[in-house]
């Protein structure tokens, strides 16, 4: 599904069913919505060629894997570099993800860290690639909303 394409009633009923049971088959969500397989099987395969149904990498906590520290980095960017910044973010295994931004900077990156010695390394490196002007870090003390979309798909299937 191309990106901005929207979602219909029976996409996000699946979806919300999905994201209820991630492991469920075709099969199971087809019966659990009287929905044929075939629909749901067209209909999970149109989602997962465009951007509508994204990895579940944000499922695992980087703290599992020996990142506790999570920061927001403000970056300011020469704009005729603006590309290649973003590659050489892409680069650190740290950065988990990188937005462009209106305003005075030009993107926020999304980093972890295994402690506070290793987000400066990490910040260190980032001022190190050409085109990053300035840097501002913000340490994340505590999630109070985690990401979610169930009540988004909620409101796609009351159709609201």
């Amino acid at each position: 599904m191309p990106s901005g394409q929207r979602l219909d009633g029976t996409d996000a009923r699946i979806l919300l069913a999905l994201n209820r049971n991630p492991r469920a088959t075709a099969v199971a969500l087809a019966d659990e919505l009287g929905l044929s397989r075939n629909t749901v099987q067209s209909r999970l395969a149109r989602l997962e060629q465009g951007d509508s149904l994204r990895s579940v990498e944000h499922r695992i906590d980087p703290a599992a894997l020996g990142y506790p520290l999570t920061a927001f980095v403000t970056v300011q960017v020469t704009q005729r570099l603006l590309d290649e910044v973003g590659r050489a973010l892409a680069a650190v295994p740290e950065v988990l993800q990188v937005r462009g931004l209106t305003g005075q900077s030009d993107l926020l990156v999304h980093v972890v860290a295994r402690e506070a010695d290793d987000l400066y390394r990490i910040a260190g490196q980032m001022l190190e690639i050409p085109g990053v002007e300035r840097t501002h870090n913000a340490l994340v003390m505590r999630e109070m909303v985690p990401y979610r979309i169930t009540p988004l798909l909620e409101r796609a299937v009351a159709g609201k």
